[in-house]
């Protein structure tokens, strides 16, 4: 299969998956291949690639947490079926993604089923896990697994599991595929364990956890559950432990954010007090029911993630590439002129060597021969003269190709080949840049034209038109729907 129709057929597949599932979404593939086209003159995206195989079209719902803070628990009584291990200590040490399927899987397809598929929010994170942990992202299985759920409640959905997450002792591959889920999720549901309310022991799980969410533009998706809060009832200090992780969060930035208070009613400890009973119950019944409310949400804050995405990638192209690639150009530019001068004074000083080697009679006869000899046409430059001209030039010329390729490459190692969330080829965009044609003089990178910016300015404009369609879908602020005929 060539590159070309595996794209095709993943985009054939991508339209077949939103026909049955989100049809809201179909107007945007569209706008997406109007921007691959920007994208792939500027060099950015290859010829047969596609900004549509690089986000997740599936909501997605992340739960991550602390080691034994019931997680696993809460994932499998939302979904009705027991696929993740439960238990005291830590049961699993894998992210694992749980999606719709035919059958219902407790047992876990391996991690390159999501290492390698693009439709998942895991597609090649193998390269990332191996830029911060050499060796690592051979070992993709040790991170991942896929298992599907055949309910209702997984349709149209992806949930990741996390692993129990502890900072202080957790790899830095870890760590960076927390950070990915946090990026791409549309909610994220993070577990502490009420049981143990010394929240000041938690500082690093803390600031990584939510420190990192304080100045996000999305900062409400992330939702912060003390759970099985039931262990309080003994004391019935459910308002002190609350505090003391409020206060722990205030301390990691976090001053605001809505916190919830649950329990496992299957695994609870039993509450003699009856009114205690009640009040547990009711909060936990109220906060439980508003979290089902929000993942309902999902599906609508993931059709407006996805709009919003090509948004921030214009903003992102334009203010940030761009520049970048501006930059690299004049930083090349100045290395090759520099290197040109260097390689002119190395040609003079080759030649005068040889003139002083060869002797003043040798060097006085060739000079004469360069300019008495026959001349090359009527008026022209003596023949020996214009053979100087073009074995000189021709070394310069040489020297000046070689050092724009060396120049290039270097320059190019200091770029990032995969930047922001698309994975944009900034080293391969910088390099159409310096192909042998085009002048180092210039300084719009190649693609970057008043068309490219036209076509820019278009795209923004349907991205307006698409947010404007998905709120004709949940809003109707004219109040025209649903109301009676006039008689």
């Amino acid at each position: 299969m060539t590159p070309r129709q595996a794209l095709q057929q993943r985009l054939a597949a991508l339209d077949a998956h939103l026909r049955a599932e989100n049809p809201n979404l179909l107007p945007v593939i569209p706008t997406f291949r109007n921007f691959d086209r920007v994208l792939v003159r500027l060099g950015l995206l290859g010829p047969h690639e596609s900004l549509t195989t690089r986000i997740p079209w599936w909501p997605m719902i992340a739960v991550l947490g602390t080691f034994s803070a019931g997680k696993s628990t809460f994932l499998n009584g939302y979904l009705g079926a027991p696929l993740q291990n439960t238990g005291n200590q830590a049961v699993d040490d894998k992210f694992t993604v749980i999606c719709h399927g035919p059958d219902t899987r407790r047992e876990a397809l391996p991690g390159t089923a999501l290492n390698a598929d693009p439709r998942f929010p895991f597609y090649r994170i193998a390269d990332e896990i191996e830029k911060v942990a050499a060796g690592e992202g051979k070992r993709i299985d040790n991170y991942l697994q896929l298992k599907t759920l055949s309910g209702d409640r997984a349709r149209g959905k992806i949930f990741i599991d996390s692993p129990g997450f502890d900072a202080d002792d957790q790899r830095r591959s870890v760590l960076r595929l927390v950070d990915h889920i946090v990026e791409l999720s549309d909610l994220v549901l993070v577990f502490f364990d009420g049981r143990h309310p010394e929240p000041g022991a938690m500082q690093d799980t803390l600031k990584h956890l939510v420190a990192k969410t304080v100045d996000r533009a999305d900062a409400r998706k992330v939702c912060y559950i003390l759970n099985q809060i039931d262990t309080t009832a003994k004391e019935d200090n459910l308002e002190a432990v609350f505090g003391a992780w409020q206060r722990a969060i205030a301390q990691a930035g976090l001053v605001s954010g809505r916190f919830y208070a649950l329990y496992d009613s299957k695994s609870a400890v039993a509450i003699a007090d009856d009114a205690v009973r009640a009040r547990y119950e009711a909060r936990r019944d109220s906060d439980l029911a508003e979290l089902q409310v929000r993942i309902n949400e999902v599906e609508v804050a993931r059709a407006y993630r996805i709009v919003g995405m090509i948004d921030s990638l214009v903003k992102e192209l334009k203010g940030e590439i761009v520049p970048q690639l501006a930059a690299a150009m004049k930083r090349w530019r100045k290395l090759v002129l520099i290197g040109d001068a260097v390689w002119l004074a190395l040609l003079a000083l080759l030649f005068g060597g040889i003139a002083s080697l060869a002797g003043g009679d040798t060097v006085s006869a060739f000079l004469t021969w360069l300019t008495q000899s026959q001349p090359a046409w009527a008026g022209g430059l003596p023949v020996g003269v214009l053979a100087a001209l073009v074995v000189l030039g021709g070394l310069f010329g040489a020297g000046h190709f070689w050092l724009r390729s060396f120049m290039a490459r270097r320059v190019a190692r200091s770029l990032p080949e995969r930047y922001g969330d698309v994975d944009l080829n900034l080293q391969q965009g910088f390099l159409r840049n310096t192909r042998f044609f085009r002048s180092i003089f210039r300084k719009r990178p190649a693609g970057w034209s008043g068309g490219a910016e036209k076509r820019i300015f278009s795209i923004r404009e349907a991205v307006a038109e698409h947010v404007q369609r998905i709120n004709d879908l949940f809003t109707d602020p004219a109040g025209r729907r649903n109301r009676a005929p006039a008689e």
